[in-house]
């Protein structure tokens, strides 16, 4: 196999298993690899919510189909690791977009206390998350998106694969917003 294109395509392809938001047969698929702990994958997630909007007020809802893989990168992100599981806990009461945007929007908090303080603040089962948060299962759902991510060439968060092809321009949000729009038709 060529190295260039095992680094250039998502070999991972999304599927429901996914966390997204939006349909598959979306005409833009838009896969993000982020780090919750990460300032550029906020940065870049807060990009793309806007770039949402727009493209759902211009071109209809079923245009762009956003999901969100794991990528937490522990040996710079002590909490990263424990910030996705408890995205995944959330997730068992149906909750995983919201904690994922208040990590997101919280990266300096995220320690164990924090990570609680949210769960209650989105009015989640605190027993429940509590019971959830070190449950393996999430681990190994973790392990998959990055195990995916590396298999795609990903060695950092933030990584974002644009109808499975690699965005590798500068992120800005005029470019950003042209390779998506480019892609849908």
């Amino acid at each position: 196999m060529n190295d260039d294109r095992s680094h250039s395509s998502l070999l991972v392809p999304p599927s429901t298993q996914d966390w997204m938001q939006g349909v598959l047969s979306a005409k833009v698929v838009l896969v993000m690899y982020g780090d919750y702990q990460c300032s550029r994958s906020a940065e870049v997630y807060k990009m793309i919510k806007a770039i949402g909007r727009e493209l759902s007020a211009c071109f209809g809802e079923d245009y762009l189909c956003f999901i969100f893989r794991h990528f937490p990168q522990a040996q710079i992100h002590p909490h990263a690791e424990r910030a996705a599981q408890a995205a995944q806990a959330a997730a068992v009461q149906g909750q995983f977009w919201l904690m994922n945007d208040t990590l997101l929007a919280h990266q300096q908090q995220l320690e164990n206390g924090y990570l609680v303080e949210y769960a209650n603040n989105l009015g989640l089962d605190i027993p429940q998350f509590l019971k959830d948060l070190p449950k393996q299962v999430h681990s190994a759902r973790i392990n998959e998106d990055v195990e995916g991510g590396c298999k795609s060439g990903v060695t950092a968060a933030p990584a974002l694969f644009i109808n499975n092809i690699r965005y590798t321009r500068r992120w800005k949000m005029a470019e950003l917003m042209t390779a998506i729009v480019a892609a849908g038709h």
